[in-house]
């Protein structure tokens, strides 16, 4: 198999919504795959576009801290079915947003401080789960993925701006 290679901000298929997966063994490799790319590239997500993919799966790792060796999850289809009313906000940065010393962009984003997901896992199980905190913050910043939604789209304008003179200096 061929190794997967890192989509950066300005490639468009960052900016696709993603189709929904029908037959999961078609990707079992790549999501092994890309928990690899994940662990080497020390993030804590990865969707599918961001290896070029445009379908909907992501790999997570639920961390209680950047530090944390975590527990991964392998999410097919996954969708948001509830979101919290309390807002909170926690520092984003992402492997396809990188800055002129090719490392990630981090930003202050606000979002819901809980979720509640569905996904369907590598075995074909159906799962529901309520995330909270900086797993619920991972959960949504990879689904933001598979709509074309780039954590700097959650960003004011002013802000959104910097963190794009930072991305242009890289190339």
């Amino acid at each position: 198999m061929n190794k997967l290679q890192m989509k950066l901000c300005g490639d468009l298929i960052l900016r696709e919504k993603c189709a929904p997966v029908d037959d999961i063994s078609k990707f079992a490799d790549v999501i092994d795959e890309m928990v690899k790319m994940m662990d080497e590239q020390k993030g804590v997500g990865l969707a599918a576009p961001q290896v070029g993919i445009p379908y909907r799966f992501i790999v997570m790792k639920e961390v209680k801290n950047r530090k944390d060796p975590g527990i991964v999850h392998k999410m097919i289809n996954p969708k948001i079915l509830s979101k919290s009313e309390k807002l909170c906000v926690i520092e984003e940065g992402c492997l396809s947003v990188l800055g002129p010393d090719n490392l990630p962009i981090y930003a202050d984003v606000e979002r819901p401080e809980s979720i509640i997901a569905e996904w369907t896992d590598e075995t074909g199980t159906k799962n529901t789960r309520e995330f909270s905190g900086y797993v619920a913050r991972i959960v949504q910043h990879e689904l933001d993925h598979l709509d074309g939604i780039l954590f700097i789209d959650h960003l004011p304008d002013v802000k959104r701006e910097i963190v794009m003179r930072k991305v242009r200096k890289r190339k």
